[in-house]
């Protein structure tokens, strides 16, 4: 009966992790799951007790900082920037004309979909761009720093 509670509780645990997103809980989940396993093997409650209070402590001492560490971007963690953080910042060229609606870039020999980062602004095919953002599928592009020096957007300076 006391493994049926310990595991009870890991669930209710680890179902409001996916709320919180904190890895907080889920290490008390651990714990609760180590509990219902020394509950299973006949130990005492005291020692159920002690099981999840130990695995829940090491769990959030030990695993949480190499979780949060390996989930760190790249460019905060000093590390190489690989995937979207490695096209930002990028030179791209205009292949067909980009404004604020629509437009196409190639981007290291790939083709994306762009927008001008700048409502304002427009790009003709041939143009060299600079890469401000990704969101999602679309490249925020604005003045090539090399062909506009001094013209970066705010959130660049």
């Amino acid at each position: 009966m006391d493994a049926v509670v310990w595991i009870v509780l890991g669930v209710v645990l680890a179902v409001a992790e996916i709320f919180t997103t904190t890895l907080f809980l889920i290490m008390f989940a651990a714990g609760a799951f180590a509990a219902a396993g020394a509950a299973a093997l006949g130990a005492p409650v005291a020692l159920q007790a002690l099981v999840f209070a130990v695995v829940s402590a090491l769990s959030v001492a030990v695993v949480r900082p190499v979780i949060w560490r390996h989930a760190q971007s790249a460019l905060e963690s000093g590390d190489q920037p690989f995937g979207v953080e490695a096209i930002e910042g990028s030179t791209a060229l205009v292949l067909e004309r980009v404004d604020a609606e629509h437009g196409m870039v190639k981007i290291d020999g790939e083709l994306w979909s762009a927008r001008s980062y700048d409502v304002t602004q427009r790009f003709e095919p041939g143009e060299r761009v600079q890469v401000i953002k990704v969101r999602g599928a679309t490249a925020l592009v604005w003045h090539d720093d090399i062909s506009h020096p001094g013209e970066l957007p705010e959130a660049k300076r």
